[in-house]
This record gives structure tokens, C-alpha cells and sequence, in this order.
């Protein structure tokens, strides 16, 4: 039996890209998932559960949430995964813009965190884990506000996971480079920028082997990049 037999998971922006398909990996594994995102979508996945919310908004988080523990009986498995983004420099980036990366990238990862944590506590094989990325562990040029939004990300997970470590909850940031989904299409990328880049699977394959590790051990940061990404240190 698969060790996530009979867990519940519960994704933001879940409806497209790496949520997708980690909704797609959870299933097949044996877990029950609630798919958070504006439009709703339950993926036509067996065991599982659409929830039309904005991340930006702490109540609909809490809803949300309600509505995937009154669904399942429980929560075991949060996956801050929502996220946008807009690449330019910092004095052409628009207000709606700034306040979007801020509000989706770092509040929803709050937002999320905050009303699922009481129902992690209460679980024996809890995991919270944040879709970073790689603009969170450095500065890159055109993606200062995206950096900051994912600098706070991987900061508020690392210092969760101080709080959380004691009562067996392990918080853990995936912080992927460059993934072919579609991110921030007409936000400074376009179709030809994803050549070479990994898929949505392979960060679905990554995050399902942290939270699949014996609970005796933990993942605090993991990273990953495509070949065609330089390293950068």
C-alpha cells in the first residue's frame, strides 16, 4: 500500500500546470485531493474535489479548507502552489502588477497556511510545502517583485517549519527554475522562452518524493533546473 493511501491533500491553483499535475500524481498514489482555483475545476480525477476561491482572499482560503475537511474527514497534505508573475524592470512593472505578485505568491501562501494548519496539527503524517522557486534563493534581473514575493515565500516556510517541527508538521520549499506551463504569458514570457525548459511532471515527481520520505526525516529546501539554466552558485 502506497504510503499515501487514504491522506487528503489540498492544492492551490490546481487546476492547470504543476497543480495539475501533482492532482493527477496524488490520486494515482492513493491520496484524495481538494483542487483550490478560480475556475473550479475537479479535473474529472476520481477522489477528488474542486473549490472555485482567490487565494488572495483569507476567507474563501478558510471555506476553502471547511469544505475540503467537511468533503474528506481530514487534511493531511497542503500544497501552496498558486502563483503569477511579470518580468520587466522594476520601473515599468504596473501597480496591478506589484500588488498581484505580492498578494497571489506570499499572502496566498499565508492565507492557505493559516487555515490549514489547525487540521494539520491534527494529523499524523503532515506536510506543508511551498512551489517556490529559484527567484526565491536569488536576486535575477527583471524579476524584482517576483524575487520579493518568492524571497518571502521561502522565508515564511523556513520559519514555519520552527514552529511546526515539534508538533510533526514538516515545511518544505520546492523551488523549481524555468517550467514549460504557460506562466506569465504576456508578462515578459512567451511560447519560444519554455524551449528546453522542465515540465509541469517533473516538479509533480520532485514534490511527490518529499512528501512521501519516512516521517522521521524532512526536506527544508530542495532545488531543480533544466539543463539549458546556468548555475548560478
Amino acid at each position: 500500500m502506497s504510503v499515501l493511501e487514504g491522506r487528503v491533500a489540498f492544492i492551490t491553483g490546481g487546476s492547470r500546470g504543476i497543480g495539475a499535475a501533482l492532482a493527477t500524481s496524488l490520486v494515482a498514489d492513493g491520496a484524495s485531493v481538494a483542487l483550490v482555483s478560480r475556475a473550479g475545476d475537479d479535473l474529472g480525477l476520481d477522489r477528488s474535489l474542486g473549490i472555485a476561491g482567490d487565494v488572495r482572499d483569507p476567507a474563501a482560503m478558510q471555506q476553502a479548507v471547511d469544505a475540503t475537511v467537511a468533503r474528506f474527514g481530514q487534511l493531511d497534505i497542503v500544497i501552496a502552489n498558486a502563483g503569477v508573475g511579470s518580468y520587466s524592470a522594476f520601473l515599468d512593472l504596473s501597480l496591478e502588477d506589484i500588488e498581484a505578485m505580492i498578494d497571489v505568491n506570499l499572502k496566498g501562501t499565508m492565507w492557505a497556511a493559516r487555515a490549514a494548519l489547525p487540521h494539520l496539527l491534527k494529523s499524523d503524517a503532515a506536510d506543508f510545502v511551498a512551489l517556490a522557486s529559484e527567484a526565491g534563493r536569488r536576486g535575477l534581473p527583471h524579476e524584482t517583485v517576483y524575487c520579493a514575493s518568492k524571497f518571502g515565500q521561502v522565508g515564511f516556510t523556513r520559519a514555519l517549519d520552527h514552529e511546526m517541527r515539534e508538533h510533526g508538521v514538516r515545511c518544505t520549499n520546492v523551488c523549481p527554475g524555468g517550467v514549460a506551463t504557460g506562466f506569465a504569458y504576456g508578462k515578459g514570457r512567451a511560447p519560444e522562452d519554455e524551449i528546453g525548459m522542465m515540465t509541469a511532471q517533473d516538479v509533480a515527481d520532485l514534490v511527490m518524493f518529499v512528501i512521501t520520505r519516512p516521517r522521521g526525516l524532512r526536506i527544508l529546501e530542495t532545488a531543480l533546473r533544466p539543463m539549458i539554466e546556468e548555475s548560478w552558485g
